[in-house]
């Protein structure tokens, strides 16, 4: 038969049928004297072989090797560690359906995602209590944008980690008044210079309302992520945050 009429039985196309041939996955039948490929029953039990296989999420070189006679592994070895592979998925999509179901609840509660959303439910309930703090506060806003980066890139034991450390930020006694200070003093310096004499007692404020074992960016982004972070504010205010990472970094 024809290489159209091997595709059409098959269910395939021609150009699939070419590739295979092109990596070994598909012996090449013999020309006829026209110079057409003459397949056979044996090139479309090998080709639905192939199929299959593809189709249950085998790559082509693994294929090759469960097709190959003198393979490492056999077919049953290469079809159980598909197996696995696909039960470790299933299971991370089961989690990330969990995830957006109570991100799909919240929203409804609340009618609609907040600010920088979809978040993680620990990070959504730190930043409705932040954002009590002081919900005009340029400085505040700039924070919830880091907040939900950091909650969007890391894994979710740093997630977990960083949220036990910022919790008390909000309900140890005394911690909202010095957050809602520090960002005054941080806005104040919004049209001042990195020579400002405000920008040390600002510094001090902020290393004094944060947590000792607080990750600075420099810890979890490198300079380029403290960099875009103070991209924003104006000189006074990247020296201040500047300082205070210094002092905060001198003081571990």
């Amino acid at each position: 038969m024809r290489i159209g009429e091997l595709a059409r039985i098959v269910g395939i196309t021609t150009r699939a049928i070419r590739h295979y041939h092109h990596l070994g996955l598909l012996a090449e039948p013999e020309r006829r004297g026209n110079g057409y490929r003459d397949y056979g029953l044996r090139h479309a039990v090998e080709l639905a072989r192939i199929r299959r296989l593809t189709e249950l999420g085998l790559g082509l070189a693994e294929v090759r090797d469960a097709l190959a006679d003198d393979a490492g592994r056999d077919l049953v070895e290469v079809l159980t560690e598909l197996d696995d592979d696909l039960a470790r998925q299933e299971s991370a999509l089961r989690e990330r359906r969990a995830r957006l179901r109570a991100l799909l609840d919240d929203a409804r509660r609340q009618g609609g995602l907040p600010a920088g959303g979809p978040l993680s439910p620990e990070l959504a309930a730190f930043l409705a209590g932040l954002g009590e703090v002081d919900p005009d506060s340029p400085m505040a806003a700039k924070d919830r944008e880091v907040l939900a980066l950091v909650d969007a890139t890391a894994p979710p034991e740093d997630r977990a980690r960083l949220m036990a450390v910022l919790t008390p930020v909000l309900t140890a006694p005394g911690a909202l008044d010095a957050v809602r200070q520090v960002y005054a003093l941080l806005d104040a310096l919004a049209g001042a210079g990195p020579d400002d004499p405000r920008v040390a007692g600002a510094a001090r404020a902020l290393v004094a309302c944060l947590p000792a074992d607080l990750p600075t960016p420099r810890d979890v982004g490198g300079h380029a992520l403290v960099d875009a972070f103070l991209a924003d504010f104006s000189p006074g205010q990247a020296a201040a945050v500047r300082l205070a990472m210094r002092l905060a970094e001198e003081g571990r």
